[in-house]
């Protein structure tokens, strides 16, 4: 049985949730590793692991989301919600700029006071001044202006596309089970309202990445399905560009008050090894050294993840949470040689720079 299911996944063809049920909670970890790392070598047919040099800017706190797992929202009226200004954000730009970025990855809270107004003369003066690509607002957040703005889904991606709209990243996913997804972010969008954000991006034309944020309240079934929603979804329109599985950060949380919310070290390597298995159609699986200590996400790089991520030169949301990992383009560099492998750098759409 495990044998067959062995050679299906080398083979590339799609695992059904208990197949992939299986094979996580039979084979051994090394074995489930060994079998994601060829799958990733017989893939990507090169020792080459990328990564990012980009600068996550929260451009608002302010959200009515009120997220379980999340320490950084403040609710409207508080006295430590802010908006940045545009001289604040230009300063981070400037700056990314000059330490090599060529992105910026811009997300905030579920404001409502920001219709899509307030996003398209952002995105223009931005892109007036700078030579940087916006890989901006999550599929929640695009949903939330929907809501303000009293508009379709395509019609606020064409406007933001229009106004200088690069690529969508892939938050607000937490886990793709409604069921979850109540208990947590009860007032966030749901299941099928991510997805059709993402399927619509796609049939525009733009890239996007999808994540995942285990460890919580989920179940193994829970993340399978998760894998196979996402896998489903590629196989329409092929517009992810990655997949980043993450562990839930519990510190200042009202979700931490309930559970612990420590993914160790075996759990974040089978989970790392059973997404490169299930996504069979997704090029590109991050590791994610920004939740995990340094030495088990490279340890990621031999169960089934080919890039290193970003070199965040700014991250606020996990942080506040708890995490307190950092690190800059010579270290990262460093990690990936001391691994095998060769470092290279790299844009959303994963080519090489």
């Amino acid at each position: 049985m495990i044998t067959r299911l062995i050679d299906k996944a080398l083979n590339f063809q799609p695992l059904t949730l208990e197949e992939g049920k299986q094979l996580y909670q039979k084979l051994p970890l090394s074995e489930l590793g060994l079998l994601a790392h060829e799958l990733r070598m017989m893939k990507k047919k090169d020792k080459i692991v990328t990564y990012i040099i980009d600068r996550n800017v929260n451009y608002t706190n302010i959200c009515n989301a009120d997220c379980h797992f999340c320490a950084f929202y403040r609710p409207p009226g508080h006295e430590e919600g802010y908006v940045l200004t545009e001289a604040e954000l230009y300063a981070k730009i400037e700056e990314t700029l000059q330490l090599g970025g060529h992105q910026l990855l811009l997300q905030g809270g579920h404001n409502p006071d920001l219709g899509i107004e307030y996003y398209e003369d952002l995105f223009r003066k931005i892109k007036s001044r700078y030579p940087i690509k916006l890989h901006a607002l999550s599929p929640p957040e695009i949903i939330h202006i929907t809501q303000i703005s009293k508009l379709s889904i395509e019609e606020v991606i064409r406007r933001l596309m229009a106004a200088g709209l690069d690529s969508i990243p892939g938050g607000g996913a937490e886990i793709l089970v409604d069921r979850v997804r109540r208990k947590i972010a009860k007032n966030k969008c749901t299941t099928e309202e991510w997805l059709e954000v993402m399927r619509i991006a796609h049939k525009l034309g733009l890239r996007t990445t999808a994540t995942m944020m285990f460890g919580h309240i989920e179940t193994l079934e829970d993340r399978l399905e998760h894998l196979i929603r996402i896998r489903e979804l590629q196989e329409e329109g092929g517009g992810f560009t990655a997949f980043i599985p993450w562990p839930y950060q519990s510190k200042n949380t009202v979700l931490g008050r309930r559970i612990e919310g420590n993914t160790t070290g075996h759990e974040y390597l089978a989970t790392l090894a059973i997404s490169r298995i299930m996504l069979n159609n997704v090029d590109n699986l991050q590791v994610s050294w920004v939740t995990m200590p340094v030495k088990i996400a490279v340890a990621g790089l031999y169960y089934g993840a080919n890039d290193f991520g970003s070199i965040m030169i700014e991250e606020n949301v996990v942080r506040a949470a708890g995490a307190h990992y950092k690190m800059d383009t010579a270290q990262a560099e460093y990690h990936i040689r001391m691994a095998g492998f060769i470092p290279r750098r790299r844009n959303m759409q994963y080519e090489l720079i």
